[in-house]
């Protein structure tokens, strides 16, 4: 089964967010195992961004408003052609003041998924639905319409 890191910075404090990440994780480990570590903040965007890197396991993706924009579908075939290599990838959602240069330099993606700027805990929720609809897409599945 294919591993899957998701490197986060802060906790969860809202239960809505920790429920909806738990009915994600729930559904996504029919596919992959997901691991979720979530690191203090640093104390500067370097300390922190060496905390991340410290976590991270495989190929980075960084999530940041720079990096390229996938349509579901899209996303589907990069998790897919990962899933086939059978290297294990870690998606990293920085902190409120975004992640440092190194993270950046050390992505094997920068990935935006819009835009607008999102709470740190609702993009680990989004990311948790959009990655559980990508196996979906690439098993056939009903749910992505």
């Amino acid at each position: 089964m294919i591993k899957i890191g998701v490197v986060c910075v802060g906790k969860i404090k809202e239960e809505f967010y920790r429920a909806a990440m738990d009915e994600y994780l729930k559904r996504l480990s029919r596919f992959a195992k997901v691991e979720v570590k979530e690191i203090s903040e640093g104390k500067n965007l370097e300390e922190e961004g060496a905390n991340i890197l410290r976590a991270a396991k495989g190929k980075i993706i960084a999530l940041c408003i720079e990096g390229k924009k996938f349509s579901s579908e899209e996303l589907a075939g990069y998790v897919k052609s990962m899933c086939d290599g059978g290297e294990m990838f870690t998606f990293i959602i920085g902190s409120s003041h975004g992640l440092s240069e190194a993270v950046k330099r050390a992505a094997h993606l920068k990935l935006s998924f819009s835009d607008m700027t999102f709470p740190h805990q609702l993009m680990r929720v989004i990311l948790a639905e959009q990655l559980y609809r990508s196996f979906m897409i690439n098993g056939g599945g009903e749910y992505h319409k």
